[in-house]
């Protein structure tokens, strides 16, 4: 299955990728009306310093404890992809605790929210993936 991941080297710390990621999941036509003057929201973080920056986001892990700690079922395996239902999302924040890569978060409307490689989103590849300058976020199938 084909994940997100970051090439450190190429990586320029410049948070575009969180940029993209929050637009592709706003629902909004325009980046403008989906991100001015707003905090912006991204199912991928950017972190590190001045010498090395990676990101962290779900790594969609093919046994994930987060699944199996969801009290109230909300998360799932749907075609190798860790999907949360908002509709069944408590907020309990178990999954939070549980994720050993720091992925799920908080959403703006108490729910916990993750990467889901934009497959609700139109493109093809993940918005993340996309929207890098310096093509450091790479979407291809590993070993």
């Amino acid at each position: 299955m084909k994940r997100v991941y970051v090439d450190e080297k190429w990586c320029l710390g410049c948070h575009l990728c969180e940029y993209y990621c929050a637009f592709a999941n706003s629902g909004k036509s325009s980046m403008i009306k989906a991100l001015k003057d707003r905090k912006i929201n991204p199912r991928i973080q950017i972190e590190g310093d001045n010498h090395i920056s990676f990101a962290v986001s779900c790594r969609h892990c093919t046994d994930p404890i987060c699944v199996k700690s969801c009290i109230a079922g909300a998360l799932s395996i749907q075609a190798g992809v860790v999907r949360i239902d908002r509709d069944k999302c408590v907020g309990c924040h178990t999954c939070v605790l549980v994720c050993p890569y720091g992925a799920i978060m908080p959403a703006d409307e108490g729910v916990m929210q993750k990467c889901e490689l934009c497959i609700e989103n139109a493109g093809g590849k993940p918005a993340c993936v996309q929207g890098c300058p310096n093509k450091a976020v790479i979407y291809e199938k590993r070993a």
